[in-house]
């Protein structure tokens, strides 16, 4: 089945598309979403020349989707995105930030949804409340949604998950898997003959379970049909972007886009940078041996609280192997992330480390600013450790700063 989503136009890494320009746009070295990875050829991308998501003609190898969108199935002019959850266990980032990033964006009706209604652990840290169970979904849109987002989740192959992730493609929605969640796009029948992007760790599980999938490195995120992937966690943010270029166009995505502090959503990816050393595998097995020296981080958190800044902070901390972290307030009351969804908190502990989150920073920033403030105190060794699991590249300083308006 076709997707009901016009996501039909193929454009580079690079490629520039304003209102009213040609077709054909020329690819240059450095543009708006970041420099190309193979340094300045100078090829071009036919917009709008396939219905699929592969590489158009004269784009050989690095194409994303992009397009603006066909209206949906039954007139309605807003499209629906589900992001999936597990109550079981969801991870945080993959879950919050897409979540977060297209409510902000205003591109459609945004639904987080899971097996039941209720509780949702988040993996490695903190708690949600979703308020759509399947069913409720399924009898709200009968049509089904036209995009799903599929973070990494506790069990790939949750019966209940994969029927309903089944039962979406068959409807036409575009499938999004965000890290591992690629994994649970495997379970689903959804990557076999498919290129991938998928986390360090994954590909070869992934290549060895999915006969003809193809891994493409060098790119964050991979468009292949109707099925799209990413790299590690980090990569939440600049798919989440190219999601919302894709519906609302580019001019929107660079608004949202300089609100959270991001400069580039672009494809270049180091792949070869990431995967797990010696070092690496010395740092977690001190870390995990000296448990006598694991901290509790606490996050003091207040109604609006911004979904982004808080899910990096808490996942950094809580990849240490020294440390965990807590959203709390003195009430122990649940709040309001500023998505709407509502936050489980839990008492502040008197022995705990207290981190603030810096409302007058850009919410992209707090994952610069945590593995900074990890490396402090726990070294260099651990903050590179973060970073890798993340598939982020280890910051030595903050790379952002001041935050700005919303758009």
């Amino acid at each position: 089945m076709q997707p009901k989503l016009g996501l039909v136009n193929v454009v580079n890494s690079g490629c520039q598309q304003e209102a009213g320009c040609a077709d054909i746009v020329a690819l240059d070295e450095g543009g708006e979403h970041g420099a190309d990875s193979h340094g300045g050829v100078d090829r071009r991308c036919h917009l709008g020349v396939r219905t699929a998501y592969g590489c158009a003609p004269g784009c050989p190898g690095r194409c994303a989707f992009r397009a603006g969108p066909a209206p949906p199935a039954g007139g309605s002019t807003a499209p629906v995105i589900a992001v999936l959850a597990l109550n079981e266990g969801t991870e945080t980032t993959d879950f919050l930030v897409p979540h977060a990033v297209l409510q902000l964006a205003q591109v459609g009706v945004v639904e987080a949804v899971a097996p039941r209604a209720g509780a949702v652990t988040l993996m490695p840290a903190l708690q949600v409340e979703v308020p759509r169970s399947f069913a409720a979904f399924d009898s709200v849109y009968p049509q089904g949604a036209d995009i799903v987002v599929v973070p990494a989740l506790h069990t790939e192959d949750d019966p209940a998950v994969l029927a309903w992730l089944q039962a979406q493609a068959a409807k036409g929605a575009v499938v999004v898997g965000i890290c591992s969640g690629a994994r649970v796009l495997g379970r689903a029948g959804l990557l076999d003959g498919r290129r991938f992007a998928g986390h360090w760790y994954d590909r070869s599980t992934l290549l060895l379970r999915h006969a003809g999938a193809v891994h493409v490195p060098g790119q964050r995120y991979v468009a292949d049909g109707p099925v799209v992937t990413t790299t590690g966690v980090s990569a939440s943010l600049p798919v989440s972007l190219a999601l919302v270029e894709t519906l609302a166009g580019a001019e929107r995505a660079r608004a949202v886009a300089t609100a959270l502090g991001m400069p580039s959503w672009g494809l270049a990816h180091r792949s070869e940078r990431f995967g797990l050393s010696l070092a690496h595998v010395g740092t977690l097995s001190i870390n995990t041996v000296l448990f006598w020296r694991h901290e509790r981080i606490d996050i003091p958190v207040v109604d609006g609280v911004d979904d982004v800044a808080l899910a990096l902070a808490a996942d950094a901390w809580s990849r240490t192997y020294r440390s965990r972290a807590e959203a709390v307030n003195a009430l122990a009351s649940p709040v309001h992330l500023r998505s709407g969804l509502l936050l489980r908190a839990a008492p502040p502990d008197a022995s705990a480390i207290t981190v603030l989150l810096d409302s007058g920073m850009h919410p992209a920033c707090a994952l610069d600013h945590s593995l900074q403030m990890i490396g402090q105190r726990y070294g260099a060794a651990t903050r590179q450790w973060v970073a890798t699991q993340l598939e982020y590249e280890d910051p030595e300083e903050v790379r952002c700063g001041a935050a700005s308006p919303s758009p």
